[in-house]
Parts: structure tokens; sequence; C-alpha cells
């Protein structure tokens, strides 16, 4: 099996616009740079996969339903051609709960005791069991990313489906790393979050890395 984890393109929050406007995070857009970004990673992917001999003919794309997981697997797709597109809530965003759409030096400001507690969680058992206020831990979004594995899975051996290019969130792609692998929390403290756009490639069991850094 080969599987492509693909984090989404430059949104409005990452580059700050979100900030004002607030949008729900799941209604958050692709900046231009993020549109530019995924069609031409799209381009690149398509290449390799051509590159590598890797058939496309069972090929599945998975998405988050997020509004910019969606943009960016589109503008892959018009490299890719792939018709098979499907979507999976596990797939989403940690869910940042109380500061959702708010910068991180703003907090501790507008929400002190709650970012207080939030440190100290931290603090005493690591930013993987962290839960953020109202919002999720990266060991919240590890067990629901699991649920999803049982789909690929049964998909691969009932209906040969061999080759998934997956459009989610930096935590949640570190999260399939680290179930598919049976990595340690201790991994995910040190694994830094992939840029936009960036591609990891799962051939089999192993783990190929980032292969457009």
């Amino acid at each position: 099996m080969h599987i492509f984890l693909i984090r989404h393109g430059e949104s409005i929050a990452n580059n700050g616009q979100n900030y004002i406007k607030r949008i729900p995070d799941h209604l958050v857009t692709l900046s231009e740079v993020g549109k530019q970004q995924a069609h031409e990673a799209g381009i690149f992917l398509a290449n390799y996969c051509k590159e590598k001999g890797i058939c496309l003919d069972n090929a599945r794309i998975w998405r988050s339903p997020y509004c910019r997981t969606r943009q960016t697997s589109e503008e892959f797709n018009a490299s890719l051609h792939i018709s098979d597109i499907r979507e999976d809530i596990t797939l989403i965003e940690q869910q940042f709960g109380l500061f959702d759409s708010i910068p991180k030096e703003e907090w501790g400001k507008l929400f002190p005791r709650e970012y207080e507690e939030y440190q100290r969680q931290r603090q005493n058992y690591g930013k993987f069991y962290a839960r953020l206020p109202l919002g999720e831990s990266p060991f919240d979004v590890a067990i629901r990313v699991h649920q999803f594995m049982g789909t690929i899975h049964r998909d691969y051996k009932k209906h040969g489906i061999d080759t998934l290019f997956i459009f989610t969130h930096g935590t949640t792609l570190r999260s399939f790393l680290l179930r598919y692998f049976h990595y340690s929390p201790e991994w995910f403290h040190e694994e830094k979050n992939p840029k936009n756009c960036w591609i990891r490639e799962i051939k089999d069991h192993e783990d190929c890395g980032y292969i457009n850094q």
C-alpha cells in the first residue's frame, strides 16, 4: 500500500488574516499563496508518481471536510486526475476550543485561568497529553485517527484500494504517523509540524519521510 499524507496549503489562518475575521475553523479558506502552493505541489506529486511507477488505477483521495483541505485536494487533483474522492470527519484539525482563531500571544490575556491550567498540563504531562480548554489534545486526535485506519485497511483487503492521498492538517498528520507506526509520545514531542503542502510518503510499512521539503 502506498499512502501520501498531505498538509493543506497556506490558509488565511496561517497568514494571520483570520485573527481579524474570526471565521470558524472549518470554513477557513486557502490564501492565494496557498492555492499556488497546492497547484505546484500537485504537479510535483503527479510527476513523482509517474517517475516511481506508482499506478493510480486503484487510487483514492481521502480528505478532511474542512474548506482548506477540500481546496487543497482540488488543486492537487488537477494534476492527479483521481475520480474516487471521499471525506472522513476523523481527519479534521485538532479542536482549539476557547483558543480557536486567536493568536497564541493573546491566549493568556483573554483566558488567563484557562491558559494557566493548559500550561500546567503541558509542563506536567507534555504537549501530547495537554488538552486545550474546550478542545482537544494531540492524544485525542490520535485516538480518532486510529478509527480511520480501520477503514483504509478494509478497503485495501476488500476492494484493492492500494494508493491513498490523504489531505489533512498538521497535528492530524503527525498523529496518523504516530498510530500507524506505533511511534511514542516522545516522538511526537520532537516531531515538527509539517509546512504547508508538505507530502509524507508511506510505502507498505516504511516511513519514507517528506518528499518535497
